[in-house]
């Protein structure tokens, strides 16, 4: 992610040895610095509330967009080894497995020069930060829990408070990238900063993430199939649906519901996982075919986890002074387009292009380098947050809105014959190429030099 050679001997001194500071180390956090230091900066630091990473989680899809900022950042391959390519997608039925749309994924590495692939969120988490310790310029500080932020000092700061310490110590940066999720508190201060009022909101939804291995799958032909298989499966069914694919080279099988947000209604608000019940997502499915059946009831009883699905409107400014938000912190989206880590991702690329391209540390150049950053982004993620909604609200029609449904299924029909547009999105020949053609690197530089008149 680097910039031209001229632009990298020509870096000031005093860019270069900008404090940069970075709070969480998720996909954008991670990214972020390993951006940045590629593009040379010498004083990143990130701090991060957990112990250590602990890399866990689910599977997650790994789009085109996504592998070319970590192909260009030189960590890519170690995420492609175990990656799997799919080769088509599937979308059925969840009450009888009957198939009602295919649609081919070949094409996809000759068009955007990667393939669609899918892999262990582990994997992707652990591979970028691998990368960011070779990296000696950037600094982790775990344990430690940021409060009281401000941005609207000339540099920002922030209180860090170290586990097991009594008292917290001051943080001045010279430019704050936050990182810190959907219950960003680096959002609600610079919000507060600018008098602008806006909460998370729930969407009605939660998720179940289960990872079946190969062991557990192993005496069941039909199982054996779906783990050895290229493919994606999305079972859909009114106001549910699951999507299911193999990862880690075809070691454990992947998947992800969506479902009506019950269990959550009576949590506290900071409440974003639950133990589950395994009788409970049973239930929920209890309609679903006795593929899906066999594999939900392969889950241990006490390996039950459920995820609340929330998001918030789009924020009037994603940038105050010399603070940005990233990734979920200013974007969060729901599932259904399986962009969520991607958008955070492109986010810090797009950060190290236009801080990379800086040639003075006035804040008024910083902050000027953060509104490329946000109009290179902001639309492009609010759009895909909107259209992941709206893919949601498609695949979960049910009787209680027939007119809708009917229309949806004569498009899916329409598709088995080769014509329309996909009611998924997310596989949609449109709407992929909106999203993989994207190359964060020219978009920033181009608005980059607009904007400070080098064009």
């Amino acid at each position: 992610m680097l910039s031209d050679a001229s632009d990298m001997t020509t870096m000031d001194k005093a860019v270069r040895n900008m404090k940069i500071c970075i709070i969480g180390a998720g996909m954008g956090g991670l990214t972020c610095a390993l951006a940045l230091a590629k593009q040379g900066f010498e004083n990143i630091e990130v701090y991060e509330s957990a112990s250590n990473l602990g890399f866990v989680g689910a599977g997650i899809q790994l789009a085109p967009n996504m592998a070319r900022v970590l192909d260009r950042l030189g960590v890519w391959k170690s995420i492609e080894r175990e990656a799997v390519v799919l080769r088509s997608t599937s979308i059925r039925q969840g009450a009888t497995n009957g198939e009602l749309a295919s649609v081919e994924l070949d094409y996809i590495k000759e068009t955007y020069g990667y393939a669609h692939s899918v892999g262990h969120r582990s994997n992707l988490a652990g591979s970028i930060y691998e990368g960011c310790m070779q990296e000696p310029n950037i600094k982790f500080i775990f344990s430690t829990t940021v409060t009281d932020v401000d941005t609207i000092s000339t540099k920002p700061s922030f209180n860090a408070l170290q586990r097991g310490k009594s008292e917290p110590y001051h943080v001045t940066c010279d430019i704050l990238l936050a990182a810190d999720g959907v219950k960003s508190t680096a959002r609600v201060a610079m919000l507060d900063a600018l008098k602008v009022s806006t909460t998370v909101q729930d969407t009605g939804q939660a998720a179940y993430r289960i990872m079946l291995t190969r062991e557990q799958m192993a005496s069941d032909p039909e199982l054996l199939d779906l783990i050895n298989s290229e493919r994606v499966i999305r079972w859909i069914g009114a106001k549910r649906h699951i999507i299911a694919y193999p990862v880690q080279s075809h070691e454990i099988y992947n998947l992800s519901t969506t479902q009506p947000d019950i269990n959550f209604a009576a949590a506290p608000s900071a409440s974003y996982t639950t133990k589950g019940s395994k009788p409970a997502m049973l239930k929920v499915f209890a309609d679903f075919c006795p593929l899906v059946q066999k594999m939900l009831n392969l889950v241990p009883e006490g390996e039950v986890c459920e995820w609340k699905l929330r998001i918030h409107q789009p924020l009037p400014t994603w940038v105050h002074n010399s603070t940005a938000l990233v990734g979920d912190a200013c974007h969060p989206t729901l599932p259904h387009l399986a962009q969520g880590a991607a958008q955070a991702i492109e986010d810090a690329a797009v950060l190290g292009v236009v801080l990379g391209r800086l040639y003075d540390i006035s804040p008024q150049s910083i902050n000027k380098a953060l509104r490329v950053y946000e109009n290179v982004r902001k639309e492009r993620a609010e759009t895909l947050v909107e259209l992941a909604a709206a893919s949601g609200r498609a695949l979960h029609l049910g009787d209680d809105n027939e007119e809708a449904k009917k229309k949806r299924d004569a498009e899916f029909a329409a598709l088995k014959e080769g014509r329309g547009p996909v009611p998924d999105k997310w596989a949609d020949a449109d709407v992929q190429k909106m999203i993989y053609s994207f190359d964060c690197d020219k978009e920033a530089t181009a608005a980059f030099d607009k904007a400070f008149g080098k064009a």
